[in-house]
This record gives structure tokens, C-alpha cells and sequence, in this order.
């Protein structure tokens, strides 16, 4: 499952992160590393971008970023 598909309200473990040299470098600098636990805020109107939440600050991922990360879903929360 990708970070693309969460619905909002959820909390989520980052598995990988597709992609590679610096398109996955900058995903990474957003603080979206293996193991970080994030939790989806909301969706936009329009579907894009995304709102999470993720090492206690704020951020807004666009979809087609948000599909390039894999996560499975964190103890004790439902999809």
C-alpha cells in the first residue's frame, strides 16, 4: 500500500521509498524515512495534495510524491 492510498485519520509505518537519486533524496529531506510513523490528516477538496503529520510538525505531499512512498498500517489504527 502506498501513502497515496491512506485514508484520512490513519497512522501509518513508512516501509520504502520508491524512486531513486535525488527525487528520493528530497522525499527523505522531508523527514519521510523508513520507520517514521505518519499520520494523515486530511485530503484536499480536489484530492491533491495530501496533509500529514510526521516527526511533530506539518506537511503538505502531493499525490504523485505520496505514491512513491509504501507504508503498512501502525499498531493499533484501522484502514
Amino acid at each position: 500500500m502506498t501513502l497515496k492510498d491512506v485514508r484520512p485519520g490513519t497512522t501509518v509505518t513508512v516501509e520504502k521509498i520508491l524512486g531513486s537519486g535525488a527525487y528520493k533524496r528530497r522525499i527523505m529531506d522531508m523527514g519521510i524515512t523508513k520507520g517514521s510513523e505518519i499520520f494523515v490528516r486530511k485530503v484536499a477538496p480536489l484530492g491533491d495534495p495530501v496533509e500529514l503529520t510526521i516527526r511533530g510538525y506539518e506537511l503538505s505531499l502531493r499525490k504523485n510524491d505520496a505514491e512513491c512512498v509504501e507504508v503498512r498500517e501502525a499498531a493499533g489504527s484501522s484502514f
